[in-house]
C-alpha cells in the first residue's frame, strides 16, 4: 500500500476519482460547477506493486466453451464448480484467483435460442455466492437476487449475517437460501446475444467479479446463423477487465474486510469506484491476437468494475479502423451503424465488426483506450499475420424483430435521481435518495406495461435493468448518441446527464432489480427493487 493511500483522501487522491464527489469534496465546488468538468472517469486507480509485462507479447486466450452433462428432454444441463484456484494472469508470476470452473474468465455457455438451460452451481468458495446472468430473460426465483445465497457446505453461520440482510441490520424475508449448491434455469426465449454471468452477491458483488467471478454466456438462432457474418476463428469474445497486483501477485483491492464475509465496502479513497492499472482481455494482460487479413466479428463486454473505455482500432501507420457495430446488448441492430471511436461502460456489450483485410500483413492493428493514461492507454494488438479468402458479409439490414415502443404507449413516466449521498452514517450511491433496502418496493409494474424512465446522474453511472431490454429515447433533451443503437439492458449516464429510456415489462412476475453497475457503487447501496405484478 502506498503511503498516501494509508493516509485516506488526500488532495492528489481525491483528484484522482475523477467525478463531482471527489471534486467537490477535494475544491469545494458547487454540484454545478463540479458536474460542468465531465469528468472522463469515475473512481481512483490502484497501482501494482510488480513489475508489469511489456503490451502485445501474450497470446490472447479463448474462453473454453462448457459442454453440457446432459441433453435430453429438450433443455441443456450444466455443471459448475465455484472455486479458488492459482493462475498465471501475469506471466510467470502466480495469483489466487476465484473461479468458475478454474479459469477466469470462467467457461462460455452457447445455447439457442427458446431451448431452456439449467446450471448447477456448486459453491467450494469461503463465502456465500449468488449468480447472475447479466442480461438474461430468467424467472426470478433464478435471476439472483442479492440475498438469495448459496452456501458454503457447512457455513449455516452465513445465513444470519447474510441470508436474510447484511451488516446493515436489513432483513429479507424473502431470500431463498441454500447450501452448497443451486441450479439456475433459464429458458433463453429471448433475441440471440452475448450475455455473462456474474456474481451477485449483497454487499460485496465488487470485490467477488474482482477476483474472478465472471463468464460469458452466447445466445444463437438461426436467423443470426444464415447472415453470413464472421464466424467460426474469426468471432471473438473479448471480455475487457482492468485490476491491479499486490508485490505477492495476489489480486490488490482496497476492501475494508479482506475476508469477504461480514464488513462490505472499500477504503475512502476508492468510494467512488476501483480502477486497475493492468489491462486484461479474457484474463490476459495487453494480449495480442493473429488474425487473417478478413472481417472478424468482435463480442466486446466492458466486464470491470468501474472503469469506462473509449476504444478506437489503429493501425501502425495511424490509419484508424472502421468499428461496424452490428449488435448491442440485446442483440442485433437493425441495420450496422458505424463508428471510429466506441465508448463502453461497465457491464455494456457490443457486437461489431473490424475489416483487416486493408491492413498489411505483417503489421499490428492496436486497440487504444482513448480514456486511458500510461499503460491503460493499451487494450490489445491484432496482428495480421496472413492473406486470406472471406466470404463473410454485413448486411444491410440485420434484423426485424426490435420492438417499436413509441412514448404514446407508455402508460406512465418515472423519474429516478442516480447521486452520492449517506447511508447508515457514511458515505453510499442512492436511488432516489434511498439506499438499497430488499425488504422495500421502490417499483410496482404490471405485466405488459410499457413506461418510460427518466435517471439523472451525479457522477457516471452505467444503469442496468434486469430481466427487459430498453431504447433509449432522449440524452438531457437532445437525440440519442450513435452508440445507444439497439435494444440494451446496461445505459452509461454520464456526469451531470439525463436519459431517457422504454421498455415493455413482459416475460415474468417476480422480484428484480435496477441499479448501478458500477461494482463499487452497487455495493454501496445504488439499487433497487423491481416488482413485477
Amino acid at each position: 500500500m502506498r503511503e498516501d493511500d494509508a493516509r485516506g483522501l488526500t488532495r492528489r487522491r481525491v483528484l484522482g476519482i475523477g467525478g463531482a464527489l471527489g471534486l467537490m469534496a477535494a475544491t469545494g465546488l458547487s454540484a454545478s460547477a463540479a458536474l460542468a468538468r465531465r469528468p472522463s472517469i469515475t473512481g481512483a486507480e490502484l497501482r501494482s506493486a510488480v513489475l508489469l509485462p511489456p503490451p502485445f507479447q501474450v497470446p490472447l486466450p479463448i474462453p473454453a466453451v462448457l459442454k453440457p452433462v446432459s441433453t435430453s428432454g429438450g433443455a441443456d444441463r450444466y455443471e459448475i464448480t465455484q472455486r479458488e484456484v492459482s493462475a498465471e494472469i501475469l506471466p510467470g508470476v502466480t495469483t489466487p484467483m476465484w473461479t468458475y470452473g478454474g479459469t477466469f474468465p470462467g467457461p462460455t455457455i452457447e445455447s439457442r435460442r427458446g431451448r431452456p438451460v439449467t446450471v448447477t452451481h456448486r459453491n467450494e468458495l469461503p463465502v456465500p455466492t449468488v449468480v447472475h446472468l447479466h442480461g438474461g430473460r430468467t424467472p426470478a426465483a433464478s435471476d439472483g437476487y442479492p440475498t438469495d445465497l448459496v452456501l458454503p457446505e457447512g457455513r449455516q453461520e452465513h445465513a444470519m449475517h447474510m441470508g436474510h440482510g447484511s451488516e446493515h441490520g436489513m432483513r429479507d424475508p424473502r431470500a431463498v437460501v441454500t447450501e452448497l449448491t443451486r441450479d439456475y434455469t433459464f429458458p433463453l426465449d429471448q433475441r440471440p446475444t452475448l450475455l455473462w454471468y456474474h456474481d451477485h452477491r449483497m454487499d460485496f458483488t465488487a470485490p467477488a467479479i474482482w477476483r474472478g467471478l465472471a463468464g460469458l454466456h452466447i445466445v444463437r438462432d438461426d436467423a443470426e446463423d444464415a447472415l453470413g457474418l464472421p464466424a467460426g476463428p474469426r468471432e471473438l469474445p473479448l471480455m475487457i477487465a482492468d485490476r491491479a497486483f499486490a508485490a505477492d501477485g495476489s489480486l490488490a483491492y482496497p476492501a475494508l474486510d479482506p475476508t469477504l464475509r461480514v464488513r462490505p465496502g472499500v477504503r475512502e479513497p476508492y468510494l467512488a469506484g476501483v480502477l486497475g492499472d493492468v489491462i486484461l482481455v479474457n484474463g490476459a494482460p495487453w494480449p495480442v491476437h493473429e488474425v487473417d487479413a478478413a472481417r472478424y466479428r468482435l463480442r466486446i463486454l466492458n466486464a470491470s468494475n468501474a472503469r469506462h473505455y473509449e476504444l478506437e482500432a489503429v493501425t501502425d501507420d495511424g490509419r484508424r479502423l472502421d468499428l461496424v457495430q452490428i449488435g448491442a446488448d440485446q442483440g442485433l441492430l437493425a441495420v450496422p451503424v458505424t463508428h471510429r471511436l466506441l465508448p463502453i461502460a461497465p457491464a455494456e456489450r457490443y457486437d461489431v465488426v473490424v475489416d483487416f483485410s486493408g491492413v498489411p500483413v505483417g503489421s499490428l492493428v492496436r486497440v487504444i483506450n482513448r480514456l486511458g493514461a500510461g499503460r491503460t492507454g493499451d487494450v490489445m494488438a491484432f496482428r495480421v499475420a496472413r492473406g486470406a479468402t472471406d466470404d463473410s458479409r454485413i448486411p444491410g439490414r440485420l434484423s426485424t424483430d426490435l420492438p417499436d415502443w413509441r412514448r404514446s404507449d407508455a402508460v406512465r413516466v418515472r423519474d429516478f435521481s442516480f447521486r452520492a449521498g449517506q447511508m447508515h452514517a457514511g458515505h453510499g450511491w442512492l436511488i432516489g435518495g434511498l439506499p438499497f433496502d430488499p425488504a422495500r418496493a421502490d417499483v410496482t409494474a404490471r405485466l405488459g406495461d410499457v413506461e418510460v424512465w427518466r435517471l439523472v446522474a451525479d457522477v457516471h453511472h452505467p444503469v442496468h435493468l434486469h430481466l427487459v431490454g430498453f431504447r433509449v429515447l432522449s440524452r438531457s433533451g437532445r437525440a440519442p448518441l450513435a452508440h445507444d443503437a439497439g435494444l440494451k439492458d446496461t445505459v452509461s449516464l454520464r456526469p451531470g446527464e439525463a436519459v431517457e429510456i422504454i421498455t415493455r415489462f413482459d416475460g415474468y412476475r417476480g422480484r428484480y432489480l435496477f441499479h448501478c453497475h458500477n461494482a463499487e457503487h452497487e455495493d454501496m447501496g445504488m439499487m433497487a427493487n423491481l416488482e413485477i405484478v
